[in-house]
């Protein structure tokens, strides 16, 4: 029987009642494979990584060792919400790991996505096999994975979370919502009492911000596609579009373009809007944004944000375009 095959009979998760079933049934599996060890947990913040440790929390309690590693390629905040939800309201075993320049300086002149998406999944097992290190009894590795990574990993892209397993690594995988599509994770993760901000965030992909700065990544542009990105996300929660857009962010290509601020010429890299609505990722049609939200959101990124002067919106659906620029 193939373990990563979504069986024909295994019927959506809609209600509370199937979430809690598929939470208990987890919940036993999980004890069975993992048994009295430890488990360590790459805890990005999203949905996929929340709803994870939080099963496992209720699994194995302290058996699980959340890392949260910030490898400088994180959402604005994103790191200051994962401590206080998780440390502070959830009271998860919860490491906190700054490796920016770590990352970044691995990453510095790197242009083709694929490198650069195996470049910080390698990493991430690097760190996390370090903490290992460090701790005792840790034999299991959990991620992540949703149904729609699988379904993706053969020549789409390469895997989700970390990119793949190196031979000599020791860890054995523990992935309890593998066969989930995105919707039923939201469903799941409300079931087990997850704020609703978090439960319903939308999707983050595991090399972050490093696939949204297109090609080789700069400190200064990365710095400005943060700052967009927050004041996109703004704008959609003062106007009511957060909830109802599944995905939308900001991406920034390595091209610049002729401006004019302050009455002269300059050169700036241009914010490219997207917003796609879907259910289960494998698909994608294109949210409609008021023109006024635009201009409203236009003016503040290239009048707020430094480095930036035009504004984009990306109108391609999936398919042709994938969900992501890289």
């Amino acid at each position: 029987m193939d373990t990563n095959k979504r069986p024909d009979t295994m019927a959506r998760i809609q209600t509370k009642e199937q979430a809690d079933e598929f939470i208990k049934i987890q919940v036993e599996e999980v004890r069975k494979q993992v048994g009295d060890k430890k488990v360590l947990l790459a805890l990005s913040g999203g949905v996929d990584s929340s709803v994870v440790a939080a099963l496992l929390i209720k699994a194995i309690g302290k058996q699980l060792v959340c890392v949260h590693v910030n490898h400088g390629l994180m959402r604005k905040g994103e790191s200051e919400n994962v401590i206080e939800v998780f440390k502070n309201q959830l009271d998860a075993n919860l490491i906190y790991i700054d490796a920016t320049d770590r990352f970044l300086s691995k990453l510095e002149g790197v242009y083709e996505p694929e490198k650069k998406r195996k470049i910080i999944g390698n990493e991430f097992i690097v760190v996390f096999d370090e903490e290992a290190r460090k701790l005792d009894d840790i034999d299991f590795l959990a991620q992540g994975t949703i149904y729609p990574d699988i379904l993706e990993s053969d020549g789409v892209k390469a895997h989700h979370n970390v990119g793949g397993l190196p031979e000599e690594m020791k860890f054995e995988l523990v992935e309890p919502v593998k066969l989930l599509y995105k919707d039923e994770v939201r469903v799941v993760g409300k079931a087990l009492g997850l704020p609703e901000e978090m439960v319903d965030r939308q999707p983050f992909p595991g090399p972050g911000l490093g696939v949204r700065c297109l090609g080789a990544i700069t400190r200064d542009r990365l710095h400005a596609l943060r700052e967009a990105d927050a004041i996109l996300r703004e704008e959609f929660d003062k106007c009511g579009l957060a909830k109802k857009v599944w995905q939308y962010f900001i991406a920034v290509p390595d091209f610049k373009s002729v401006g004019v601020k302050d009455d002269k010429r300059y050169e700036g890299w241009p914010a490219i809007i997207r917003a796609v609505n879907t259910k289960d990722a494998m698909t994608a049609t294109i949210e409609e944004i008021p023109y006024d939200i635009l201009h409203k959101i236009t003016n503040r990124i290239t009048n707020e944000v430094e480095g930036i002067n035009r504004v984009l919106l990306d109108l391609t659906p999936k398919p042709v375009g994938t969900i992501e620029w890289e």
